[in-house]
C-alpha cells in the first residue's frame, strides 16, 4: 500500500532538508548507475543552469547548502544530463467553461517521490507532484498556470536538462501558456517530452520537446507518448500510445463527455494501466483547475484534494491496483 505525503514549506528549510536526506541514498544509486564520470561536473552543471534558467539559480544554491554541500548531491540537483528514464502517461485538456487539465502518470512505483509539494520560493506559490525533490511532473502556480509532462517516445538522448526541473522553472517564472511555450522552446532537454500548459484565461498548448531538433509548439489538447509520428514502434505498441490518444480525442470531439465522466475515464482502461512490473503502471491521476488554484490526486475509490490557498499537509496510504502491499 503506497504511502503518499503532502508537505508545505514556504522557503527551503528543515522539511526539505529532511526529505533530501531520506531520499538521497536511492537517488544517488540511480544517478550513479552509469558511473560518476558519466555525469557532468558541478561547474558545468551550475553553468548550464545559469545560462538557461538563471532565475532559479539562487534556489538551487540554497538547496545545495541544505543537502550538505556535497559534490554529487549538487550535480544531481542541477538535473543537467541525468541518466535516461522512461515513463508512460496520458494528459488532456477538458475545454469546459472552467477548463481542467487531467493526466495519468505511468511509472515505476519504487522510483517515485509519492509527494505533493507546496512551496512559496521567491514569492511564487507552486503546488504539484514532486520528482527529484524540487522538480515536478505536473503542477500549478498562483498565476493560474498549470503544466504536465509525458514522455515523447523517442530513443535520442542529448545534452540538456531532465524535464522535471524545466517544469519547476516554468511554474516559478511564467504566468501564461504563451510564456510557458516560449520557455519550453528555449531550454534544452536531455530526452523527448510533451509538455502541456493551461492558463487561467483558458489558453493552452502542448510543446513537443526533443534534444536533437527544435521544439514544436502546438495547440493540441491531448498528449500521450509519441510526437508528430511514432518513431519507437515497440514502445508505442507496448504503451498503446496511439490507441490512448485516439480514445481521448474521441472523448473530446465525438462524444464530448461531461467533466466528471471525462475524468473518470482516466481511472479505467485503456488509459489506466496496471503494467507496474514493466515500469508503466498508473501511479495516480491528477486533475488541475488553474483558475481556482486547485488540484486533485485520484486513485480508484480515493481522491485527495489540495489548493494553493488551503493546502493541508498529511499522509495517505493508497491502494493502487497491481502494486504489491
Amino acid at each position: 500500500m503506497p504511502l503518499w505525503r503532502a508537505i508545505s514549506e514556504d522557503e527551503p528549510g528543515p522539511k526539505w532538508a529532511g526529505l533530501f536526506h531520506e531520499y538521497w541514498p536511492d537517488y544517488r544509486r540511480w544517478w550513479l548507475r552509469e558511473g560518476d564520470a558519466a555525469r557532468p561536473s558541478y561547474l558545468d552543471s551550475r553553468r548550464a543552469l545559469a545560462t538557461h534558467m538563471p532565475e532559479i539559480v539562487p534556489i538551487y544554491d540554497h538547496l545545495c547548502e541544505l543537502a550538505g554541500g556535497g559534490d554529487q548531491a549538487a550535480r544531481f540537483l542541477s538535473f543537467h544530463i541525468p541518466p535516461p528514464y522512461l515513463s508512460g502517461c496520458s494528459q488532456a485538456i477538458w475545454p469546459g467553461r472552467e477548463p481542467v487539465m487531467v493526466r495519468n502518470y505511468d511509472y515505476a512505483p519504487n522510483a517515485f517521490d509519492s509527494l505533493i509539494l507546496r512551496t512559496r520560493w521567491q514569492g511564487r506559490t507552486v503546488m504539484g507532484v514532486s520528482d527529484g525533490l524540487w522538480g515536478l511532473v505536473d503542477g500549478v502556480n498562483d498565476a493560474g498556470l498549470a503544466v504536465s509532462l509525458t514522455f515523447g517516445g523517442r530513443r535520442i538522448v542529448g545534452e540538456g536538462f531532465g524535464v522535471p526541473i524545466i517544469l519547476r522553472y516554468v511554474l516559478q517564472t511564467c504566468t501564461t501558456a504563451e510564456e510557458a511555450g516560449a520557455a519550453l522552446a528555449r531550454i534544452p532537454t536531455h530526452m523527448s517530452y510533451n509538455v502541456t500548459a493551461l492558463d487561467r484565461k483558458r489558453r493552452y498548448l502542448t510543446a513537443m520537446l526533443s534534444p536533437d531538433r527544435p521544439a514544436i509548439v502546438t495547440h493540441a489538447a491531448v498528449a500521450t507518448n509519441h510526437q508528430e509520428n511514432v518513431e519507437w514502434v515497440s514502445h508505442a505498441r507496448f504503451t498503446a500510445t496511439v490507441e490512448r490518444e485516439r480514445f481521448l480525442l474521441q472523448r473530446l470531439t465525438l462524444h464530448r463527455d461531461p467533466e466528471e465522466k471525462f475524468i473518470g475515464a482516466f481511472l479505467k482502461p485503456p488509459l489506466y494501466s496496471t503494467a507496474f512490473a514493466y515500469g508503466f503502471g498508473t501511479l495516480y491521476t491528477a486533475v488541475y483547475r488553474p483558475r481556482k488554484g486547485q488540484m486533485e490526486v485520484r486513485w480508484p475509490g480515493t481522491t485527495w484534494t489540495q489548493s494553493l490557498s488551503d493546502f493541508a499537509e498529511g499522509v495517505r496510504h493508497v491502494e493502487v491496483p497491481g502494486v504489491a502491499v
